[in-house]
């Protein structure tokens, strides 16, 4: 009986063992996902509107470099605008102040140079 006893104690142990290093483990797995894991929600309208100004900022800036300058600086004044709600919903000021300040410049340089409309609606 005693043999049983002390066979039952190891196996009682080294399971315990084994159980706090798996615990230790997952916490560790754990620690890494979060590191990576995206930190703002997905699939909301915040993480379109966010996704979309991305797009649309990048599309901008190749058609203004390409010299399509009416549809470039539109596509960027979108893309403010879209940063700008984002960080209205995320609280973040200076997502709000950085969209505000570029797209007022493209919106004030769209209205000095009228003649980039002309060549569309003429």
């Amino acid at each position: 009986m005693h043999n049983i006893t002390s066979k039952a104690g190891r196996l009682a142990m080294e399971l315990s063992a084994e159980k706090k290093r798996l615990a230790q483990e997952l916490e560790e797995l754990q620690g890494e996902y979060d590191d990576i894991k995206p930190l703002t929600p997905t699939g909301t309208r915040d993480w379109y509107v966010k996704w979309g100004s991305m797009i649309l900022g990048v599309l901008g800036v190749f058609l203004i470099s390409a010299e399509i300058y009416l549809f470039g600086q539109i596509a960027y004044l979108i893309s403010a605008i879209g940063w700008i709600y984002v960080g209205m919903q995320w609280g973040d000021r200076a997502i709000m102040i950085g969209s505000a300040i570029s797209g007022t410049a493209v919106a004030m340089f769209l209205i000095e140079n009228p003649m980039l409309f002309s060549q569309f609606f003429n």
